[in-house]
């Protein structure tokens, strides 16, 4: 998928192993794994679509309907 080296994890998370992702910029395409599971399997999405996304989020505009446990 993409180098070790171009992966990285979310400035939010921390060492505690909770819900992590980490993204790999590929320029057209990005990236998308668990930080926990390395060598597991991978998102690719389109950088467009990735970017779209963040905007999204970033809005406040979504309720994704996750609780605090």
């Amino acid at each position: 998928m993409a180098p070790e080296s171009a992966w990285f994890k979310s400035s939010y998370s921390n060492d505690t192993g909770g819900n992590c992702i980490e993204i790999a910029d590929r320029t057209t395409e990005v990236g998308i794994r668990d930080s926990k599971k390395k060598t597991g399997p991978a998102l690719v999405v389109p950088a467009t679509a990735w970017s779209s996304f963040i905007s999204l989020v970033r809005s406040g505009d979504v309720d994704f309907g996750v609780v605090d446990q």
